[in-house]
């Protein structure tokens, strides 16, 4: 038996855990000033945030794939010779992917199971990269999937970012987000909160690393940055939570499109979740 894997391009999966785990990604549709582009096929992150260089406001928005996406990279996936797919995507409660997948699902000749992870962005990818390295230690399908559905309560999640309104004008915030110093955002339930402020970048990114670290052990982490120009916070990152002795495994990922498009550039984050 041979158990594939699809996701959907809000996961942000970097190219590291694709291949590494073959994953079948399929793309959101990311619409920038009336021009409508698939994420990552068409429209990279670097492509993405220079349209907001210079001042620049552009008009987005995101929508789910199509069924028809879904059913030709479950098909690709059957003509490797898996004999089941696990499909794990974002909350049906922020977005109409999962209902897609189902459709497609259907009319597939192997048995597809579908995982609602109720998270969102990496949270997505953590369950994605928990559930194959669960299926790389021999776990069942069953097993695997159990896995994916199951983790969302124990990932944690931290960002910062640099357009706030962006965020406001998702509808998904808990409460104010300005106020004075820069505030450290957490996704919880769907909704943003802020669990922090502090006065300075640096101090933003001790304290994401400190409460990172401490989310529990052993770990695995992935760090997430928007554009070019926030790299040096997110290197920052990538090294404080590097230094502990509970973090077995840390990965880096472009914090893309259909992402972006709520959080904009500047920003930098972090998921983490425990290795069972």
């Amino acid at each position: 038996m041979k158990i594939g894997l699809c996701t959907d391009s809000n996961a942000q999966l970097p190219p590291e855990l694709i291949e590494r785990y073959g994953v079948a990604v399929v793309p959101l549709t990311v619409t920038v000033d009336g021009c409508d582009y698939l994420e990552g096929v068409d429209l990279s992150a670097d492509d993405f945030y220079d349209r907001f260089l210079d001042g620049g406001s552009p008009a987005v928005a995101t929508s789910q794939p199509s069924p028809g996406q879904f059913a030709l990279a479950y098909d690709e996936l059957v003509e490797q010779g898996c004999t089941q797919i696990l499909s794990i995507h974002i909350a049906s409660s922020m977005s109409g992917t999962l209902n897609a997948a189902r459709l497609a699902a259907r009319s597939v000749p192997v048995p597809v199971q579908l995982i609602d992870t109720g998270t969102a962005s990496f949270g997505v990818g953590c369950c994605v990269w928990a559930a194959a390295e669960a299926i790389r230690c021999s776990a069942t399908f069953d097993q695997a999937a159990e896995v994916a559905e199951h983790l969302a309560p124990r990932i944690g999640n931290l960002f910062i970012v640099g357009a706030l309104d962006l965020v406001h004008a998702g509808g998904r915030a808990a409460g104010p987000l300005h106020g004075d110093g820069i505030p450290i955002l957490t996704l919880i339930d769907s909704q943003v909160q802020v669990v922090e402020r502090v006065d300075t970048s640096a101090r933003a990114v001790v304290a994401m690393a400190s409460r990172a670290i401490a989310w529990g052990g052993p770990l695995r982490v992935a760090i997430g940055v928007a554009d070019r120009a926030a790299e040096p916070l997110s290197e920052a990152l990538v090294a404080a939570v590097s230094e502990a002795t509970n973090v077995v495994e840390v990965i880096r990922y472009r914090v893309g499109p259909s992402v972006g498009v709520h959080t904009g550039p500047g920003t930098v984050g972090c998921f983490m979740f425990p290795v069972e």
